[in-house]
């Protein structure tokens, strides 16, 4: 009697387990054609932080980090706060000359190639780290970024990224160091690397559970908002990262839902012939796995 009660169970959970890995690979299936009905190379990185599931679609593939190393440097600089080497409320000249990583040679920002601007009309006077933090995760401001890199150090944020796991994270320089884009010394990313660090926000784990509090909410703040949240719920919050260039379009997030469920999900792109189809069929990715879920029982 016991042995038969134990082979129903058995039989039972292999029943549930089939069922479950074959809606996982349905939903694989899915995207993998949504992406393959585009000119490009893509890389999805998915973890459902309530249960563990992972789905990857060319995960540890290196990709031109664009805007989504932002998410890192904001972490190194809350690391440091956190170390006590200065406050966040600490005032920073605003300037814009930066020196190229290959050679020391002086470069300047055009506000024609940032997606904000007024900081430039600001040169010359202060703004404090928090603010510029601020602008450089949520109106992805260029200028911004490269007076933070400056004064946390690339080097150190990619120190930290490795020490967070994500080995495949490289910081190497602020934006528009046009010689070291010449010589391919570009800032890379993984989306498993990028999927590790927002875990490790979602889990308190980035830095601590204070700081990592804090730059959830400042990731919430995002304003481009044309991928991962494009498609889902007004309800459903969305902490997020995007990246884009002439080619490619990145997007990297912490998903919650209204029941308290969460899940990480980045999405990076790379060769695109199509841009705007591209980016729908990312949508789509997307709202593709929101689905699937809250298909599924809390």
């Amino acid at each position: 009697m016991v042995q038969r009660l134990i082979s129903v169970l058995l039989v039972a959970a292999v029943a549930t387990f089939s069922s479950c890995q074959s809606d996982h690979d349905k939903v694989k299936e899915t995207i993998t054609q949504a992406l393959a009905g585009q000119q490009g190379t893509f890389a999805v990185a998915f973890k459902d932080l309530s249960t563990g599931e992972e789905l990857f679609i060319n995960e540890h593939m290196p990709f031109h980090a664009a805007s989504t190393m932002k998410t890192p440097v904001m972490i190194e600089v809350f690391k440091q706060a956190a170390e006590g080497k200065f406050s966040l409320t600490d005032s920073i000249l605003i300037k814009n000359e930066f020196k190229s990583i290959v050679d020391g040679s002086p470069y300047h920002l055009t506000e024609d190639d940032d997606s904000e601007f007024e900081l430039y009309r600001q040169v010359g006077k202060k703004r404090t780290l928090q603010s510029l933090v601020y602008e450089m995760i949520t109106v992805s401001s260029n200028l911004a970024t490269n007076i933070v890199i400056e004064w946390v150090d690339a080097k150190k944020v990619t120190q930290t990224m490795h020490d967070l796991g994500a080995k495949d994270i490289q910081v190497l320089r602020g934006v528009e160091d046009d010689k070291a884009f010449e010589q391919k010394l570009n800032n890379s990313v993984t989306a498993y690397d990028l999927m590790l660090i927002f875990e490790k926000l979602a889990k308190g784990e980035a830095v601590n559970p204070e700081a990592s509090k804090a730059m959830i909410a400042i990731l919430l703040d995002q304003k481009y908002n044309d991928i991962i949240p494009a498609k889902l719920p007004r309800d459903v919050k969305v902490a997020h990262k995007t990246g884009w260039i002439k080619g490619l379009h990145h997007d990297s997030a912490l998903v919650m839902l209204p029941d308290g469920r969460q899940y990480v999900l980045v999405l990076l792109s790379k060769d695109l012939k199509d841009e705007k189809a591209a980016v729908e069929a990312l949508n789509d990715v997307s709202k593709t796995l929101y689905d699937y879920v809250v298909s599924k029982k809390k």
